[in-house]
Protein backbone atom coordinates (compact mmCIF):
# COMPACT_ATOMS: atom_id res chain seq x y z
CA UNK A 1 0.00 0.00 0.00
CA UNK A 2 1.59 3.58 -1.21
CA UNK A 3 2.43 5.61 1.89
CA UNK A 4 0.81 9.43 2.22
CA UNK A 5 3.92 9.99 4.16
CA UNK A 6 6.83 8.32 2.75
CA UNK A 7 7.98 8.18 -0.61
CA UNK A 8 10.48 5.49 -0.76
CA UNK A 9 12.69 3.47 1.55
CA UNK A 10 15.90 1.95 0.74
CA UNK A 11 18.06 -0.19 3.44
CA UNK A 12 21.58 -1.21 3.73
CA UNK A 13 22.17 -4.15 5.28
CA UNK A 14 25.87 -3.54 5.51
CA UNK A 15 25.61 -0.11 7.34
CA UNK A 16 22.52 -0.76 9.44
CA UNK A 17 21.38 2.56 7.96
CA UNK A 18 17.64 3.40 6.54
CA UNK A 19 17.39 5.84 4.31
CA UNK A 20 13.97 7.73 3.91
CA UNK A 21 12.68 9.88 1.45
CA UNK A 22 9.57 11.59 1.91
CA UNK A 23 7.04 12.95 0.66
CA UNK A 24 8.23 16.23 1.15
CA UNK A 25 11.29 15.90 -0.47
CA UNK A 26 13.30 15.54 2.16
CA UNK A 27 15.79 12.76 2.98
CA UNK A 28 17.32 11.03 6.28
CA UNK A 29 19.43 8.41 6.44
CA UNK A 30 18.89 6.64 10.06
CA UNK A 31 21.56 4.59 11.79
CA UNK A 32 21.91 1.36 13.59
CA UNK A 33 18.47 0.09 12.26
CA UNK A 34 18.12 -3.66 12.85
CA UNK A 35 17.44 -5.11 9.95
CA UNK A 36 14.62 -7.23 11.29
CA UNK A 37 13.01 -4.13 12.33
CA UNK A 38 13.12 -3.08 8.49
CA UNK A 39 11.66 -6.08 7.24
CA UNK A 40 8.46 -5.52 9.80
CA UNK A 41 8.27 -2.25 7.92
CA UNK A 42 8.33 -3.54 4.42
CA UNK A 43 5.34 -5.77 5.65
CA UNK A 44 3.35 -3.57 7.58
CA UNK A 45 0.26 -1.39 6.44
CA UNK A 46 0.69 2.08 7.69
CA UNK A 47 4.71 2.65 6.40
CA UNK A 48 4.13 5.83 7.82
CA UNK A 49 2.39 4.68 11.40
CA UNK A 50 5.39 2.01 11.44
CA UNK A 51 8.20 4.30 10.90
CA UNK A 52 6.91 7.41 13.37
CA UNK A 53 6.01 4.29 15.80
CA UNK A 54 9.17 2.24 15.71
CA UNK A 55 11.76 4.34 14.10
CA UNK A 56 11.33 7.80 14.52
CA UNK A 57 12.88 9.44 17.51
CA UNK A 58 14.33 6.09 18.13
CA UNK A 59 17.41 6.29 16.33
CA UNK A 60 20.27 8.87 15.43
CA UNK A 61 20.10 10.03 11.94
CA UNK A 62 20.98 12.72 9.32
CA UNK A 63 19.74 14.20 7.14
CA UNK A 64 20.95 14.15 3.97
CA UNK A 65 20.92 17.45 1.20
Amino acid sequence: MPSTVIRRFDYDAAQHRLDVQFVSGRRYSYHDVPEKLVADMRKATSKGGFFNRRIRDHFRFTREE
